[in-house]
């Protein structure tokens, strides 16, 4: 991932190898479409500071806050899109 501070990311790729929703019973499509808008949205609106000085490459993200059973598909997403952003922005244990 790559962030030039003076402008928009030219690029940035997230690649989530595997994803394990232990207790949850969402449409995995649904979650991560609800995923893939949510996180697009915030990089547009706060950009990847961790990223801020060139080019990232993160192996992996830890230390992420727990999200609670029993939501919906969209709202699941929307919530992980959230806690992955907030490592990406130095919240977070990150593995390079």
């Amino acid at each position: 991932m790559g962030v030039n501070s003076a402008a928009q990311p030219s690029a940035v790729r997230v690649e989530i190898g595997e994803l394990v929703l232990d207790g949850f019973r969402a449409d995995p499509e649904r979650v991560s479409a609800a995923f893939e808008t949510e996180l697009t949205r915030l990089v547009r609106l706060h950009g990847v500071p961790l990223a801020a000085n060139g080019p990232l490459a993160v192996d992996a993200l830890s230390g992420l806050p727990p999200l609670p059973a029993g939501l919906s598909a969209r709202r699941l997403g929307q919530e992980l899109a959230r806690a992955v952003h907030e490592g990406l922005s130095g919240h977070g244990e990150v593995s390079r």
